[in-house]
């Protein structure tokens, strides 16, 4: 749809809501008594609504304050038990790297140096 005709309805909606909006207050002023009951009959809703909203808002607290209740204290111990088990990971990974893989290392440099030392003795032999 284009951006013109996207205007055009929304202004035909406007006009059409205002129409009925003066018409609607039009009618009330006609008779009195049908304006009160009216009144009354939408006042009975809202309070109805009202309370129907602050039960949802009741729900809700109740729902955010178990939710934080989980969040402390179930999911933070998973947390730092996870922190824990790869602090411990971390320091096992030091260990076996100084030693194991240096000595390791040190060791096939060693081998590497002396097998290239016997390849150079090998070619003045010949």
């Amino acid at each position: 749809m284009t951006e013109n005709k996207k205007n055009n309805k929304g202004i035909i909606i406007a006009i059409v809501s205002t129409i009925v909006l003066v018409a609607l207050v039009y009618l009330l002023t006609l008779n009195p008594l049908v304006t009160e009951n009216i009144r009354d009959i939408f006042l009975i809703f809202l309070a109805f609504f009202t309370i129907l909203i602050g039960i949802a808002v009741v729900i809700l607290v109740v729902q955010v304050s178990k939710l934080v209740n989980m969040v402390n204290n179930e999911i933070k111990p998973m947390v730092d038990s996870t922190n824990q088990t790869l602090r411990e990971l971390q320091g096992t990974t030091k260990f076996v790297g100084n030693n194991f893989v240096e000595p390791v290392i040190k060791l096939n440099s060693y081998v590497a140096g002396l097998q290239k030392a016997v390849d150079l003795l090998n070619i003045f032999r010949h």
